[in-house]
Parts: structure tokens; C-alpha cells; sequence
């Protein structure tokens, strides 16, 4: 049974031409090689750094780079992907055509009020807009989530996530400095993943902390405690300082249900950016099953967003899963998150 789980988003049938705004790391290493593996069209790149536009387009053998904005979204039928740091989404989204296709890179803005005013835009522009969280579409992810809608687990009841590791930060210059980042950056794939899989949790608990050793950046570790109204309960615990190698890093998370039991690694978090391959176990029928992966969250899980979006402008699909009115509410958990942080904790009474 388990071997026949979902793990692949179904292709467009007739995919429009792609058009990136932005062609910095993540478009080269996760969008291209995906997009390209399964055969979706590609027209051109544009950067607001000609040069790297250009180089990308060489590199992967594009059609075109774009001298301006402008020229990038006067391609005919596209599909934007916009893969650009948070505070550049409003100004990249209000230079496409209206009712443009357009795939946006999470995170929806620095903040909930940025998040805001990107879906009001959105709206205004009627835009058909979707935010990137591609964790959803990991093919071990695609699969819990088949396990789950098929009752062969029965009911969640428990999740505990983990992620321990080092995280070269020095990699991504735009989180230096920033009031808000590993939460904004890292844990919200988690948080979105929890909305996705079991709805939405009316209250939230948070400690985000910074790090004496990494004092370029904000929060660099996070326990986030949420609750939902069905008695669900998800924990999760990140820290990115790791010193201890392999022995000890862990990058999974453990799901406790009414029948069985499951445990997702994503090993894109270990030995990064090389990473370990995902995997997924499931205890069903009283038996643990090892699922084959197809892939991993890096990168087979970027064919997901895209083909989703490119199916539901071609009324091929019903849902668009990762739209920008369904995640303003994870940006809203986002914030919540921020929020309970900067309250002090309960304090510890007196003994006598």
C-alpha cells in the first residue's frame, strides 16, 4: 500500500513560458534543475544585477536575459516566478500586468502588515498569485499527506519537529542585520507545513533567541509551542549553531496518530548544502514500512508550486494550495510567533 503513495504534483498539459524576476542562488539551484527536469518552458530571466541574469541564462542555456523589469513582463502569456528577498516583492509585484500568473518566494513580506499590503495588491491587480512553500510538495511530505487523507493512520495527535544543525548563514548576505530572521526564513516552512497538514492553531507559544556566537544576525533559535482546538498539539525546536557533526544533528520530524505513527527526515538540513536524502516511515497496521523516496525537498519539491499554479490558471486543478490568501495566515502564525517572544515568561514563585 505505502509503495503507492503520492509523491509527484501532476504536470500542466500545456505549461506557459516562465519568466524569472531575480536569478540569484535558489532560482540556479532548486527552481532551474527542477523546472527543467520535468520539461516546463523557460523564456528568460531578468536581475536587477544584469550580470547575473546573464550569466544564469548562459549557464542553463535560456533563450534571454532582460535588460529592465519592464521588458521581462512584457513577455506574452508567462508565468512569473519572482524570487527576490521579502522587501523587493511589492515593487516587482506592481510592475507585472495585471492578472498575471506569478509564483512569489516566501517569505509574503518581512512582516504581517507587509504581508497585507502584498495580498491587497494582489487583489487590486487580480493577480493569480501564489507564495512558494515548497515543503508542502516534498514528495516524503505529498506522501504523509496521501497516508493521512486514506485514513492509514487514522487521526494526528501529536507532532514533534527537530532541527538541529549547522546553518551557514553566510550565505544569504540579505539576512545580515535584519530584525526578524530565522523564524521569517526557516521555521515558517515548518509552520506552513503544520497549517497545511492540520489546520490552523487559535494560540501559539514562542521563545526566538539570538546567539552570542552569531552576532550578525537576529534569531538564530526557536521553540514554538502550538495548540489546536481538537487537542492536537505540534512542538517544534530548532537551533542552527551545531558544533557536533553528524552524530548528534537531526533535521526530522515525528508524528504521533490514533492508529500508527510517522517520521519524515528532510535531510536538506544536514551537511547543507549537500544535504542527506529525505526520507519517510510509517507505522502502519502495527508495522513499520519504509517509503522508497522519489526525491527530496532539494529539489524535486519545486516542481510542486509551480505545476500547481500553472494547472489551476488552466483549470486543470481546483485548488491552488500555496495562494497568497491562504498564506497570510501562516505570516499571521508568523507574527503571533514574534509576538509571544517578546513576552516574559510565566515567573517561578516563591517556595516559602
Amino acid at each position: 500500500m505505502t509503495e503507492a503513495l503520492r509523491q509527484a504534483w501532476p504536470l500542466p498539459s500545456d505549461p506557459r513560458p516562465i519568466v524569472f524576476v531575480g536569478s540569484g542562488g535558489i532560482v540556479r539551484n532548486a527552481h532551474l534543475p527542477a523546472y527543467q527536469r520535468i520539461g516546463l518552458p523557460v523564456a528568460g530571466c531578468f536581475d536587477v544585477d544584469g550580470a547575473v541574469a546573464e550569466q544564469l541564462a548562459s549557464d542553463f542555456g535560456l533563450a534571454r536575459s532582460f535588460a529592465s523589469l519592464a521588458e521581462a513582463a512584457a513577455v506574452d502569456g508567462a508565468v512569473f516566478d519572482v524570487a527576490v528577498p521579502a522587501d523587493q516583492i511589492l515593487p516587482v509585484l506592481g510592475g507585472l500586468p495585471d492578472g498575471a500568473p506569478v509564483l512569489i518566494q516566501k517569505p509574503m513580506g518581512r512582516d504581517l502588515p507587509e504581508a497585507r499590503a502584498i495580498l491587497r495588491l494582489c487583489r487590486q491587480k487580480q493577480l493569480v498569485a501564489a507564495i512558494n512553500h515548497q515543503l508542502r510538495f516534498s514528495p516524503n511530505v505529498l506522501a504523509l499527506t496521501d497516508a493521512l487523507e486514506r485514513g492509514l493512520l487514522g487521526d494526528p495527535i501529536d507532532l514533534e519537529l527537530r532541527v538541529v544543525t549547522h546553518t551557514p548563514w553566510e550565505n544569504w548576505r540579505f539576512v545580515v542585520g535584519i530584525p526578524r530572521m530565522e523564524i521569517l526564513y526557516h521555521s515558517i516552512h515548518y509552520l506552513d507545513l503544520v497549517r497545511s497538514l492540520f489546520g490552523e492553531p487559535p494560540t501559539v507559544k514562542c521563545l526566538a533567541e539570538p546567539l552570542r556566537s552569531m552576532p550578525s544576525y537576529s534569531d538564530v533559535r526557536s521553540s514554538i509551542l502550538l495548540r489546536f482546538e481538537n487537542g492536537m498539539r505540534a512542538s517544534l525546536y530548532t537551533f542552527h549553531a551545531h558544533r557536533g557533526g553528524d552524530r548528534v544533528a537531526a533535521s526530522e520530524f515525528r508524528l504521533e496518530t490514533t492508529k500508527g505513527a510517522a517520521v519524515v527526515r528532510m535531510g536538506g538540513n544536514l551537511d547543507y548544502p549537500k544535504g542527506l536524502p529525505d526520507t519517510l516511515a510509517l507505522l502502519v497496521d502495527g508495522e513499520w514500512q519504509d517509503v522508497e523516496m522519489r526525491g527530496s525537498w532539494f529539489t524535486e519539491a519545486f516542481e510542486g508550486p509551480m505545476s500547481n499554479l500553472q494547472r489551476f490558471v488552466a483549470r486543470e486543478d481546483d485548488e491552488l494550495r500555496t495562494s497568497v490568501e491562504d498564506v497570510a495566515h501562516t505570516m499571521a502564525l508568523v507574527e503571533a510567533c514574534y509576538l509571544s517572544s517578546r513576552e516574559p515568561g510565566t515567573p517561578v514563585p516563591p517556595v516559602e
